[in-house]
């Protein structure tokens, strides 16, 4: 049973909190540990915190900005990371060692939450799960909180949350490395190769992911993809709690039988009645029909297959110029999220690809990819990864395909556009993160979606 509330308050009352993040999502935390008369300290890598730094300082709080940002963090009693902090940071290390209790708003907010809790990761397919159990469970009537990765922050709305509410988290493998709570039921989507520059290793991240039902009781859940090899080794593994498996290829708890989505041995709807387009998207619906069952009517699970349309930078249709379809899928950061999105176009597509390079191969993307694609344009610092992955391929198969290289997203947008004739679909579906040309991959895909729409119809 998780832990009443007013024993953090009163564990927090004067002590010397220190809050590594000052961006929008820790605002809340920030005023929230203020409210309960904490000495707090903010640490944060930029120099400057704009108007929101002279606020703080009128509460007293003590600011560490710049390159000694995490100077801040040393004679501190409690540390809340951000999860771009990794746990084996030195500084983080030797809070530790020298008994300070660190932790993160998630961390806190799964010791503490009282309501009933549906936590969903994985490599690709988190965000979607994620919406479509919140609207599944939304539909069907009951209160509803959506936060981690996606929505708005919970923790300084904890006191609002009831045992019958439900709160529906997306958790990154960042949140989970040192999670010591779980959610009551949990989604691993699927795990591949990801965030590779920041985990030491495949294992690590394998076993952050895991961490989302590690620390379940008994009356746990567990939801599992049995066609991804790592998820499906995990479900084997499990033994002190309730596994339910999903899969496309094969009978599952939820599964695709004969083209209908069905969940434990009901039939919801058949795959040309759901709205979200791609393979990949029916996986995720299954994850989200297992998770809840139990919970949510066969009827109310068909609703939303076949009204929910998707959420956006996922494969979202942008514009139409000349009879040239344009999408958007600048959420696919790795190579395994851009093959998905391939997979779900009915014909070869113009791909813009490219970003920061996460430290994964590109190989699969070449091997598996090159049949979907009719021209293959690439920026960002990888580009020359990518490329030369492809070059490889075409020579291995005896095959051609047309890569042109670009300087900037707005010289990839119309170098594609170029290459295409009427009928011709351009995605942007980087297999990278955004980070060596936008902060975020949403930005980039606001920028791309801002670059379709300036183009003139001739």
């Amino acid at each position: 049973m998780r832990c009443f509330f007013e024993e953090f308050k009163k564990n927090i009352k004067g002590k010397k909190v220190a809050i590594v993040g000052a961006g929008v999502s820790n605002t809340p935390l920030i005023q929230m540990m203020i409210d309960l008369g904490a000495n707090v300290v903010v640490c944060d890598k930029k120099e400057s915190l704009g108007e929101y730094e002279s606020e703080l300082r009128k509460n007293n709080v003590e600011l560490f900005l710049g390159i000694d940002y995490l100077e801040g963090t040393k004679d501190a009693d409690i540390i809340f990371r951000t999860p771009s902090l990794m746990p084996t940071n030195p500084y983080i290390q030797d809070a530790i060692k020298r008994g300070a209790y660190v932790t993160s708003e998630m961390g806190e907010f799964l010791k503490y939450c009282r309501g009933k809790i549906i936590g969903i990761t994985g490599s690709d397919g988190k965000t979607t799960t994620t919406t479509l159990v919140h609207e599944m469970l939304k539909k069907q009537g009951y209160n509803v909180f959506l936060g981690g990765n996606i929505g708005n922050p919970l923790f300084h709305k904890i006191e609002e949350i009831k045992e019958d509410d439900f709160v529906v988290l997306e958790l990154s493998s960042f949140q989970l490395i040192d999670a010591k709570y779980s959610p009551d039921r949990a989604i691993i989507t699927n795990i591949t190769p990801n965030h590779l520059d920041i985990h030491k290793d495949m294992q690590e991240y394998i076993d952050a992911k895991k961490n989302i039902f590690a620390n379940q009781d008994n009356n746990g859940v567990v939801v599992l993809n049995l066609d991804n090899d790592i998820t499906r080794d995990i479900a084997n593994s499990v033994v002190d709690k309730t596994v339910r498996t999903f899969s496309r290829k094969q009978k599952a708890f939820a599964y695709l039988n004969d083209n209908v989505l069905t969940v434990n041995e009901n039939a919801v709807c058949k795959v040309d009645e759901v709205k979200l387009p791609g393979m990949h998207n029916i996986e995720n619906l299954l994850a989200a029909f297992a998770v809840v069952y139990d919970y949510v009517s066969i009827d109310t699970m068909k609703y939303i297959a076949m009204n929910f349309t998707g959420v956006e930078h996922r494969i979202e249709f942008v514009r139409e110029i000349n009879g040239v379809k344009f999408y958007n899928d600048s959420i696919a950061s790795s190579p395994a999220r851009t093959l998905a999105g391939l997979k779900s176009f009915r014909q070869k597509v113009i791909l813009i690809a490219g970003g920061y390079d996460k430290n994964i191969p590109f190989e699969p993307l070449a091997e598996e990819g090159i049949d979907h694609i009719k021209c293959l344009v690439l920026i960002g610092k990888t580009k020359e990864k990518i490329k030369n992955a492809f070059i490889n391929t075409m020579e291995k198969r005896n095959i051609n395909l047309d890569i042109v290289e670009a300087t900037t997203l707005e010289d990839a947008v119309l170098k594609a556009f170029e290459k295409a004739n009427k009928g011709d679909i351009i995605t942007l579906s980087p297999a990278c993160a955004s980070f060596d040309m936008f902060k975020n991959f949403e930005e980039r895909g606001r920028i791309f979606k801002e670059i379709v729409n300036k183009i003139s119809l001739t």
